[in-house]
This record gives C-alpha cells, sequence and structure tokens, in this order.
C-alpha cells in the first residue's frame, strides 16, 4: 500500500454538473443566493448597530450570528461560482486545506452561536429580574471568545490530522467544496481514527450547544407554563420562534452529515443537506429573525424613513 502513496498538490473538485448550459443556469442561482444572504445578514448587522434600541444582549448575539453567517457562506460560494464558469474545478491542496479550516470554524461558530442565543432566551423568559446583572456585555463577549478558541482549535486539529492523510488514485473530490467525508473517502490511508474522532469530539462540539438549546427550552416551556394570560404565553413563545426556527434549519442537516462514518458518504445523498446547512439557513435566517419581530421592523422603517430618498 506504501508503494501506492502518494502526495497530490491539487484535488478537483467535481461541483454539481459539467454540462455549460447547467453550470450557466446554476451560476445566476448561487449568485441569486449568495446576494441574498450578503444583502440580508448586512442589514441585520446594519439595523442592530444604528438603533440604540436594538443595542441589548439578544440582538448582540443576532448581529453577530449574521456576520459569521456572511463569514461561513464566504468560504463556499466565491470559488462555487467561478467553478460554475470554469470546465476545470480545481483547487490546490493548500487552499482546500485553508477552505476546511475555515468551514468548520465557521460552522462551528454558528453552532455555538445558536447555543448562546438559546441560553440568552432563557435568561431573559425564566428570570427577567437577574437578565441585565447577568448578561452584562463582558460576560457575553467572554462567552463568544470561548466559543471562537474552541471552534478554532477544533478545525486545527481536524486539518492537521486530514493534512498528513495519503491520497492516491482519483483526486477528484465528490463535492462543491473541501470537506472531511469526501476527502476521507478519497484517501487511501487508514480513517479509522478521524471517524472514532468525528463520533466523539466531533460529536461532543455539535451536540453540547444543541443540549444547551434543549435544556433551555425545556426550562422557558415550563416557564411559559405558568404564565396565566394566553397573551403572556403567545407574546414569550413568540421571542423564541426565530431562533427554533434557525436551530433546526442548521442542527438537522449538519448532524446527519457528520455524525454518519465516512464509509456509507454519498455525493449524490448530501449535496443537499451540504447545500441546506451551508447556504440556505444562512439565507432564510434574516427573514426569520426580521418577518416575526416587531422591534426589527420597527427598526427597519425607521432606518428606511432616514434616508435622503424618503426625508
Amino acid at each position: 500500500m506504501k508503494g501506492n502513496q502518494s502526495s497530490t498538490t491539487e484535488f478537483l473538485l467535481l461541483g454539481f454538473s459539467s454540462h455549460p448550459e447547467q453550470q450557466f443556469l446554476l451560476f445566476f442561482v448561487f449568485l441569486t443566493m449568495y446576494t441574498i444572504i450578503l444583502l440580508g445578514n448586512l442589514t441585520i448587522i446594519f439595523i442592530i448597530r444604528m438603533d440604540s434600541r436594538l443595542h441589548t444582549p439578544m440582538y448582540f448575539f443576532l448581529s453577530l450570528l449574521a456576520c459569521v453567517d456572511i463569514c461561513f457562506t464566504s468560504t463556499t460560494m466565491p470559488k462555487l461560482l467561478v467553478d460554475q464558469l470554469s470546465q476545470k474545478k480545481a483547487i490546490s491542496f493548500v487552499v482546500c486545506i485553508t477552505q476546511l479550516f475555515f468551514f468548520h470554524s465557521f460552522g462551528n461558530m454558528d453552532s455555538f452561536m445558536l447555543g448562546i442565543m438559546g441560553f440568552d432566551r432563557y435568561m431573559a423568559i425564566g428570570h427577567p429580574l437577574h437578565y441585565k446583572c447577568v448578561m452584562r456585555k463582558k460576560f457575553c463577549v467572554c462567552l463568544v471568545l470561548l466559543a471562537l478558541v474552541v471552534a478554532t482549535l477544533h478545525s486545527l486539529m481536524y486539518c492537521f490530522l486530514v493534512s498528513r492523510l495519503h491520497f492516491c488514485g482519483s483526486y477528484e473530490i465528490h463535492h462543491y467544496f473541501c470537506d472531511i467525508p469526501p476527502l476521507l473517502k478519497l484517501s487511501c490511508s487508514g480513517t479509522t481514527a478521524i471517524d472514532l474522532l468525528l463520533l466523539t469530539e466531533g460529536s461532543v462540539i455539535v451536540v453540547t450547544p444543541l443540549l444547551c438549546i434543549l435544556i433551555s427550552y425545556c426550562r422557558i416551556t415550563l416557564v411559559i407554563l405558568k404564565i396565566k394570560s394566553s397573551d403572556g404565553r403567545k407574546k414569550a413563545f413568540s421571542t423564541c420562534f426565530s431562533h427554533l426556527t434557525s436551530t433546526v434549519l442548521f442542527y438537522g442537516p449538519g448532524l446527519f452529515t457528520y455524525i454518519s462514518p465516512s464509509s456509507v458518504y454519498s455525493f449524490d445523498k448530501d449535496i443537499g443537506i451540504s447545500l441546506m446547512y451551508s447556504m440556505v439557513t444562512s439565507m432564510l435566517n434574516p427573514f426569520v429573525y426580521s418577518i416575526r419581530n416587531n422591534d426589527v421592523k420597527e427598526a427597519f422603517r425607521k432606518a428606511r424613513d432616514s434616508t435622503p430618498c424618503h426625508q
């Protein structure tokens, strides 16, 4: 086996299609999605920054989630758009590992931000009298920095392990970006250790924020059920609806992809799942957090009316 092993300096991303007509159509579809992601999330960040009424922990975390969503999709979308207009969809080994690092760093930050936001909602609904005392700016910043450190170290570890794999035979990656499952499928080295790590450490990193969300909402539900007025219960639940929607959109596909062992990886099966958590969720988040949020809608109207063209 060692005689057949070789190092590679370049991979080929098979992407979605090799037909020029389909590639051209897909280019405009993905360009539209990426534009919506950028405009939607930048609008959320701008509105929160400009309206002093939204300078609270809840909207601080929401603005950071919007920023992470932009960075998350930007690790794959520019390369994907370029590939839709080219025949040879090559990516160097160094760029591939770099893309892998940033994709998982920002992906894990997305996960941690959802977990932190779940805790924030629990404190706001379950302990409203202690909310301002606990969720101080310094504490909020420390939570985000801790999440950033953990996400970075997690990604560095996997990038180091993947970079030491040997690849032989075909260098075609059955995906539209460099990710762990297709790279493990391509490797001619033993991947048992990384598979076990994905199922243990990887599961802990992904599931811990999810458990935080589930525990928070179990306790939130108990608090809401104690509210006597139906309007009060409805108002309390409405503040959680957007966060719950984002959680389902993000965690459902992500858990399915990374907890599955590399031996059962299938591009045809996982391509739609990857699109869901890496693009669609980031595209829908601005709408999810604004359509049912009166504070955001009011801030948007205020910002719109203050522009020169509306004066």
